[in-house]
């Protein structure tokens, strides 16, 4: 009983052991089919994949949309993204520039010099127009008719040591007129008005710096209108180029004679005040006939004058005598009547 169990057990190992080895054997030779077709599905699979990735046009163009290959159910994971890149690229390159915020910073940029232009003009326009009317002017003569009003009576006479008392008053007046020569930008009446101030002013300086004196031509070798002094600017002057080299060859008018005082007795008299551009024409009118008419100076009928030596030095300015006198004479002079010329006082007019 015993071996025949045993041989029923030995049998039945056997039998298992061939039917395990035919299934292992079945199994693996299934296996190994899988395998393969795997491998060649795999290497089917990559080279669609190579060629879709190196010729993305011809394959998006030789492939219509209704086909469905079963070699390119994987294509959409592998190769549709590439083709479909460069389409989503030029949207998104241009949404780029449309957002507002740079064009909106674009404007403000723009807007930023054009808001400021006009602004920063009018201030420039503003500086230039506030150095134009600071070009330099003529110099105020108020401190000048002050000196006269007191130190000058109406008849023309001079207080020279009452000048010399206020000699600094003076001094500053006359700094004025240096730190002031004329510029082109004066009007005619600025310029003749300077220059007579000059003349007169510097005059004054020339006595007060010698007081006490008899006469002015007892100073400079007895020629004191030719010493060149007066500084104005950059250059220097005498009295005679004031006169005869500045004010009558550029503004040739006559009346300057009675305008001008030389500081003798038969100077025409010195006006007590400055003379100023508004003032100009009345002060030429008024000091004029006041001396043509003083006895002191003139002696007028109608058929005989005898006048003032003024009229004999310089008769290029008068080339008309009785003409000249008549405008200014209270007495009507005949044409024919005799002229002759008195002999000039060079004592100083001093009170």
């Amino acid at each position: 009983m015993l071996s025949t169990f045993l041989m029923s057990i030995l049998l039945l190992s056997s039998s298992y052991c061939t039917t395990a080895s035919d299934a292992d054997s079945s199994s693996y030779n299934e296996m190994s089919e899988d395998s393969a077709f795997a491998k060649n599905t795999a290497t089917s699979m990559a080279q669609v994949t190579e060629q879709a990735a190196q010729k993305p046009e011809e394959s998006s163009a030789s492939k219509p949309k209704g086909t469905t290959e079963p070699s390119v159910k994987s294509e959409p994971k592998a190769a549709s993204p590439k083709p479909e890149k460069p389409v989503e690229t030029p949207a998104k390159i241009e949404a780029a520039p449309r957002p507002e915020t740079p064009r909106a910073s674009t404007n403000e940029v723009k807007e930023t010099p054009t808001s400021e232009t006009p602004t920063e003009q009018p201030a420039v326009q503003a500086e230039a127009e506030k150095e134009e009317i600071t070009l330099p002017s003529a110099p105020d003569h108020s401190g000048w008719t002050q000196l006269l009003q007191k130190h000058v009576n109406a008849k023309g006479n001079v207080d020279y040591s009452g000048f010399k008392r206020d000699k600094a008053a003076l001094e500053a007046y006359l700094d004025k007129l240096a730190s002031n020569p004329v510029e082109n930008t004066w009007s005619r009446n600025e310029k003749l008005a300077y220059w007579i101030n000059v003349y007169n002013a510097y005059t004054i300086k020339l006595i007060v710096d010698n007081y006490p004196v008899k006469s002015i031509t007892n100073l400079k070798g007895g020629k004191p209108w030719d010493v060149k002094w007066i500084k104005l600017g950059n250059q220097t002057y005498s009295l005679n180029q004031v006169e005869n080299e500045i004010i009558r060859p550029r503004f040739k008018e006559p009346r300057i004679h009675f305008a001008v005082n030389c500081a003798a007795e038969s100077c025409p008299p010195l006006l007590n005040k400055a003379w100023t551009a508004d003032k100009l024409e009345s002060y030429f009118e008024q000091q004029t006939k006041a001396f043509i008419n003083n006895s002191n100076y003139n002696e007028i009928s109608a058929s005989r004058v005898q006048v003032s030596k003024i009229f004999d030095w310089y008769g290029e300015d008068f080339p008309n005598l009785i003409e000249f006198l008549n405008r200014y004479s209270d007495t009507n002079i005949k044409a024919n009547a005799k002229v002759s010329f008195l002999e000039y006082d060079w004592r100083l007019n001093e009170q």
